[in-house]
């Protein structure tokens, strides 16, 4: 049996010991050991924080090229590395990192439609209250457009923060628009005024007897983005995917005329178009052969302003929404961003790094030396540093954009299973536009197996 006495020394020394700390506090010596204890600590010359990072290939290693040794000037202790991965991997990877009892990643990029399953997982940190502690008052939040930044927030929670924005858009060739004597696209051009001019679009600019330019490229192959195109349409239109109950309203009346002016296109298209998506497009417009292409909006600089790249010039080129529907134009979401694994151990450098990056600094900085599209209304209404004046068209249909998705709710299926729908729905695209089905029967099959993925 513990002697009073003993208990009474314990008791004495524990006090004793809480006063100690408490004066270091309130000296201010103690808040750095309880940052460590809390986040990791943002590193010492002699002992640096080490951060992994899994990224897509697509944009990982100019990240790390560019975007890190700018990062280091603020925060020379920590060492980050990001590790590219195909992005046809990088979902895969990501959870089996997610649902590892000791993750090897402190930051997974996410694509737009993951958060629900990842966060699911009970892998992902509250990034707003979590990181409140570390969080520079000059952040503001609220300078984030409403569209990007709702990319990672699931069941009221925000788990992380725009890293590279995207957005469908239309591509102009404007050239072809004048020599077919048509007037260039603005964004108020309808989708009845673009039908009626696509059959002039496809021409013979050379004269010599033989048809080398078309109106229109984009995704027709079965894809999991060939969707995206139908629900633009869709969505600009007043279509919902999901009604109030979260269940499939996609394969209504709107949904049906959006699918069959999805496979309309096709005859304005390229000969072998029924077999091209995001490749095949992307080359048909910069080799100058179609007047537009319905493609994601982060090609622009390698399809407008890189010679090394395409044919065409800023001069030539237009960005803007897709045409304007009954209710608005149309667009769909792409963010990549930045969560933190609530398992890591340096919560605070890694928030230190997606803070910065996602800044107003760190998003300029990502803009000007990457051509990367900002998320921020205050980047958006800037001037662009000399020599990237060819953004400031591209700034004014971003901001265009998030306006109409955020209006429309024009992004992916937000649910765990989000990939099995956008398979239900690439299934029935691709039924449509290669004839082996009508649109009402292709969308009933898809909400069909939808239901039952999302009960």
């Amino acid at each position: 049996m513990i002697s009073i006495k003993l208990v009474n020394r314990r008791i004495s020394r524990r006090a004793t010991m809480l006063m100690g700390a408490a004066a270091l506090v309130a000296h201010g010596l103690g808040s750095v050991p309880a940052k460590a204890q809390d986040g990791g600590g943002l590193g010492t010359p002699e002992a640096p924080v080490n951060l992994r990072i899994m990224a897509d290939a697509a944009y990982g290693n100019a990240w790390q090229e560019v975007m890190v040794p700018e990062f280091n000037k603020k925060y020379p202790n920590i060492k980050v590395t990001i590790d590219p991965v195909p992005y046809t991997e990088l979902l895969a990877k990501q959870m089996l990192d997610a649902t590892s009892s000791d993750p090897v990643y402190d930051i997974l990029v996410l694509d737009d439609p993951w958060t629900p399953q990842v966060a699911e997982t009970g892998a992902l940190l509250d990034i707003r209250n979590e990181t409140a502690q570390w969080t520079l008052p000059d952040y503001d939040w609220d300078d984030f457009n409403a569209a990007p930044l709702a990319a990672t927030q699931w069941k009221g929670v925000q788990y992380g923060v725009p890293m590279r924005s995207n957005m469908l858009l239309m591509f102009v060739n404007k050239t072809l628009y004048e020599k077919a004597g048509l007037p260039v696209p603005t964004p108020d051009l309808t989708w009845e005024e673009y039908l009626e001019q696509a059959p002039k679009l496809v021409q013979d600019t050379n004269g010599d007897g033989v048809v080398d330019a078309w109106a229109i490229d984009t995704y027709f192959k079965r894809d999991p983005l060939t969707p995206t195109i139908w629900q633009s349409i869709f969505n600009a239109n007043g279509g919902r995917l999901l009604d109030d109950g979260g269940k499939p309203a996609f394969n209504d009346e709107i949904g049906v005329k959006a699918l069959e002016l999805h496979a309309e296109l096709l005859k304005y298209a390229p000969p072998g178009s029924v077999s091209h998506g995001y490749s095949e497009a992307l080359a048909s417009f910069r080799q100058g052969q179609v007047a537009t292409s319905f493609n994601w909006g982060s090609v622009y600089r390698n399809s407008a302003v890189d010679p090394k790249t395409t044919t065409l010039t800023p001069d030539q080129v237009g960005l803007q929404v897709l045409p304007v529907g009954a209710k608005m134009g149309g667009s769909n979401r792409g963010i990549a961003s930045g969560t933190i694994q609530a398992k890591s151990k340096n919560k605070e450098a890694a928030w230190a790094f997606l803070q910065w990056f996602s800044s107003k600094e760190g998003e300029k900085h990502h803009v000007n030396n990457l051509g990367g599209f900002p998320a921020r209304k205050s980047t958006l209404a800037a001037t662009p540093e000399p020599g990237n004046e060819w953004l400031i068209p591209v700034f004014t249909a971003l901001q265009q954009g998030f306006d109409f998705i955020e209006a429309g709710e024009m992004w992916r299926v937000r649910h765990p299973k989000s990939d099995a729908v956008q398979q239900a729905l690439a299934d029935a695209v691709a039924a449509v536009i290669s004839g082996q089905s009508n649109a009402k029967d292709a969308l009933d099959e898809a909400a069909r197996r939808a239901a039952r993925t999302l009960r």
